[in-house]
């Protein structure tokens, strides 16, 4: 089964880098998105199998996306280190975190398995 994804990031290089790399890897980027309503109207129509999200989208906050998105996976991403949001990650919803320099579609599996 195809693991389906939605990409949410305020850098629109980003977004089409990560979803080369995921597709490149197996997994189908059903959505990308830049803010937190384009990613929930994307989500509510597109049913994604886990959303990646960015912890800083601009002036809003991945957190609250994560919130909005329940019951969908969320992996929390970022350019700065997990340390940095290790008590973020933990109350939130989300399954996890991934740096943005460690992305793929193995670590995304390998978390929604945890």
């Amino acid at each position: 089964m195809t693991l389906r994804c939605l990409l949410v990031d305020d850098n629109s290089q980003f977004l089409a880098a990560a979803r080369d790399l995921l597709e490149g890897e197996g997994l189908t980027v059903v959505g990308v998105a830049g803010h937190i309503a384009e990613a929930v109207g994307q989500a509510a129509d597109l049913g994604p199998d886990v959303a990646l999200v960015d912890i800083n989208l601009g002036g809003e906050s991945g957190f609250d996306l994560a919130e909005r998105l329940v019951p969908t996976p969320v992996i929390m991403i970022s350019t700065h280190s997990g340390d940095d949001y290790v008590d973020l990650v933990e109350e939130s919803p989300a399954i996890g975190f991934l740096a943005k320099t460690a992305l793929s579609a193995t670590a995304v599996r390998n978390l929604l398995r945890n």
